[in-house]
Parts: structure tokens; sequence; C-alpha cells
């Protein structure tokens, strides 16, 4: 353990299938965790050999924060609980299902004077980083074209994620990592248009589905974002291509890099699949380090609330897109607080 997170104490809400990496994350770290969650904490405590704090008030009582990692539509009313009782929070992106929702714990952290953080892993990748890196050193000269792709398993296992008014649908869920890559690597926003194949009816997502997103920068660059949750067993595939003035920059997790990536432990079963890389350090570990440092009064992560909240918006808009058939102006677009 580092001496800046000793004595640390994490409120783990949440045991599903996120709930293992960023364990391993905290116990690496040196952490004591407590978990709580409807479902299985009793397991989850088993298996890594954690403490069961039986109430969510008693998780907040004692631990220093809380690491939400509980379905998506959950996170506004645990995060605004552990905002009240004075903690600070990291939570599992999207940080809420709207933008409005965002503000509001936004907000209300502010107000209380603790800190809030989004988990938006993808910012801690070192490929990624390091292309954020190239980008602001100005080694590709001035962005012109971005692409950005991310493929998983449809997560049909797991009847929530279908379900858009808990989940959000792939965007909300999938894609929401690349809308943040596209706006970190390629600047602000001002258009959004979308689509997906085949549509959401009735507020269910189809099983096998893609969705593409194509930006337009205040810098004048043109950023495309597609997003697929395939059959199941389909192997997690993510990559980049950012053609600037002077360069390009590529990076696709199915180049021969002298390693593949491995699936978790039972993840061909049908439920969500999660990239685990055997190449230097979790990106889960390099993230949660950041963030808890971040919140122990460290220097602020790559990543803070109010870029989870802008993620979020920019889901939010394709929704929106999707549903009218024309391009969304991100300088006039509301969120309207509506979840599906």
């Amino acid at each position: 353990m580092s001496e800046e997170l000793a004595g640390l104490t994490v409120g783990l809400i949440g045991a599903g299938n996120i709930s293992h990496v960023h364990v391993a994350a905290w116990k690496a770290l040196g952490a004591r965790v407590l978990v709580h969650s409807l479902e299985g904490a009793e397991e989850l405590s088993e298996q890594y050999g954690l403490e069961v704090a039986a109430t969510l008030d008693g998780c907040l009582a004692e631990a220093e924060f809380v690491d939400i990692v509980t379905p998506s539509a959950t996170h506004k009313e645990i995060t605004l609980a552990a905002i009240k009782a004075g903690k600070n929070v990291i939570c599992e992106k999207p940080l809420t299902l709207t933008a409005a929702d965002s503000h509001e714990v936004i907000d209300a952290a502010r107000a209380a004077g603790v800190r809030l953080y989004p988990a938006h892993v993808v910012r801690f990748f070192p490929e990624y980083k390091a292309a954020y890196d190239a980008i602001q050193a100005g080694r590709i000269g001035e962005v012109a074209v971005a692409r950005f792709y991310r493929q998983a398993s449809s997560p049909a296992g797991a009847g929530w994620y279908r379900d858009v008014a808990h989940s959000g649908g792939v965007i909300m869920d999938l894609m929401v990592h690349d809308l943040d890559q596209a706006r970190w690597l390629c600047g602000e926003v001002t258009t959004v248009y979308a689509a997906q194949n085949p549509p959401t009816v009735d507020g269910i997502s189809p099983v096998n589905v893609a969705a593409h997103v194509t930006l337009t920068h205040e810098s004048g660059a043109i950023s495309h974002c597609r997003a697929t949750w395939g059959a199941t067993g389909t192997t997690f595939q993510t990559g980049f291509q950012v053609a600037g003035s002077t360069g390009i920059l590529k990076f696709t997790s199915e180049g021969d890099t002298g390693y593949k990536e491995e699936l978790q432990n039972g993840g061909a079963g049908g439920d969500l699949l999660i990239p685990a890389s055997t190449l230097g350090e979790s990106p889960y570990l390099t993230q949660l380090r950041e963030l808890a440092i971040g919140l122990r009064g460290g220097p602020e992560p790559r990543v803070l609330a109010s870029d989870g909240a802008t993620a979020v918006y920019l889901a939010e808009a394709a929704r929106a897109s999707m549903e009218s058939g024309q391009p969304i102006d991100m300088k006039t677009f509301v969120s309207s607080g509506a979840v599906a």
C-alpha cells in the first residue's frame, strides 16, 4: 500500500459483474473493503475476504468513502445518500442516466463540500492516455477525423441492461466510454447525430444491436463512435484511429501486441464480458488509486464529475437524435430528465 492510502476503508456498494475488478484493485491497494449489496454481498465477501455491511447506512457510517458499482438506474439515489452522509463518492459510469440528474448530484456534492468522481476507466487505459498525450503535445497537428469503436457480448444474461429505462441502452452503457474519449481527445462537441440498428422497441434494446454516433467538435474535428452489443460470446474489442494534419494515431485491441486480452471466468456464459489485460497494471487499479488519492486531498484526477455529466449529456443527445432523425445542436439541447 502507498503511504498516501494508508488505513483506507472503502464502502463498496454493489456486488455485480464490475465489482470484481474494483475489489481486486482495492485489495491490491491494501484497502479494507466493506461491501453492501441487495444481492451477492456474502458471496463476494467470501471470495475476496471482504466484510459485509448489512445496511447502506451502516456502510456509509464506517467507510471513508464509497465506490458505487450498482446498476446504472440506482446511481443517483445511492450517490445522494452518500453525499447526505457527508461521504466522498466514486461512481461507476454512467454517473446517472440523464444529464439533469448528473447536475443534481454534482450540485448536491458541491453544497455538501464532498468530492464526486466518475469511474470512466478508459481514460486510464495506457493506449488512450498515450493518444491524449500525443495530441496535447501536437504530435499529429490539428485533429481532423477520429474513429472509435467498442464491441462486447450482448449482456442478455442480465435483464436490466436490455431495459433502456435501467441501462440507457447500448449508447449510454457501452458507447459512453468513447463519447468521453472523443471529447477528451478532440475537444468540446457542438453537434450530435445518431443512428441505431435494430431500433429499440417498447423500451427494450435488441440483443444484437449496433449504434453509430457522429460528433462535430468546436475545433472543426469530426469523430465517429460505433458501439455493438453482439451475439453471446462475442469477443470484447476496442480501438481508435485519430487523423491529424501531420500524423495518425491508431490502436486496436486485436493488434499483434504479443498477447491476447483474456475474458473473465464465466464470461462466455452470456453475461457482460470485461477484458482482463495481462500486460502491465490493470487500468482499474490505476484509476482507483488516482481517484482515491484525489479524494484524500491529493492532485485532481484526470476525470471529474463534470466530465461524467458531459458524457451522459452527449449520450442523451444521441438518443434525442435517434428519435428525431436530426442532428442535435448542443448549444440549445436541454436534458429532459427522461430516461427513455
